[in-house]
């Protein structure tokens, strides 16, 4: 990850990761640092999802503008928001209800993010009114070896994209192994449906 962190940043610094087509590919994804939250319920209709939300962009860009004041004035805007989703039994996953859905929300951070900056920023978040700002946790994650696609629409109709990847897993000798992730590339708020762009990864393992 480039000292940008933006998301051009990012596809540049890690063009396998952060750059995918309609084709599903393998990838290897390393050790990065990122902002966490953990939640449940709904992401539609969950207050708790809202407040995560809320809370994990005030500390990230709590790090942002702390990044650019220190000394060595580093500019990196906050970069896609990332989600990992499940049940905990995987067998039983039903997309029509959500409501019992676990997971995690995630932003990447650059290398020069530290564990006291990402806890002053939590104490300024909350001080600021951000309910759950105490519940981010600043760690890093190594993948490993993953499957990915790029999925363009909105997300309710992800469905046959995700058959397609796990159909590509299985013909790779893989089988599932870990959380289905998500990367949000376009933002729901400022973009139509049909023109978001989604980078849907699934952790892998030997078959």
């Amino acid at each position: 990850m480039d000292a940008s962190g933006s998301p051009a940043g990012l596809r540049r610094a890690l063009p396998e990761l952060y750059r995918a087509g309609p084709a599903p590919v393998l990838v290897d994804v390393p050790d990065l640092p990122f902002l966490r939250i953990d939640g449940r319920g709904d992401p539609n209709t969950s207050a708790g999802y809202a407040e995560a939300l809320q809370a994990l962009y005030a500390v990230a860009y709590g790090v942002r503008f702390a990044l650019k004041r220190g000394p060595a004035a580093v500019d990196a805007p906050v970069p896609p928001l990332e989600g990992l989703w499940w049940v905990p039994d995987m067998t039983l996953f039903d997309v029509a209800d959500k409501s019992v859905w676990l997971w995690t929300l995630q932003i990447p951070q650059v290398e020069a993010v530290t564990g006291e900056l990402v806890a002053a920023a939590v104490a300024t978040a909350a001080r600021k009114g951000a309910a759950r700002a105490d519940a981010v946790r600043f760690e890093r994650v190594a993948e490993g070896r993953c499957a990915q696609v790029l999925h363009r629409g909105p997300y309710a109709d992800e469905g046959p994209t995700i058959a397609a990847l796990h159909a590509f897993i299985a013909e790779q000798g893989y089988a599932l192994a870990g959380t289905h992730h998500e990367i949000y590339l376009g933002d729901p708020r400022r973009t139509a449906p049909e023109r978001l762009r989604t980078i849907i990864r699934q952790p892998v393992a030997h078959a």
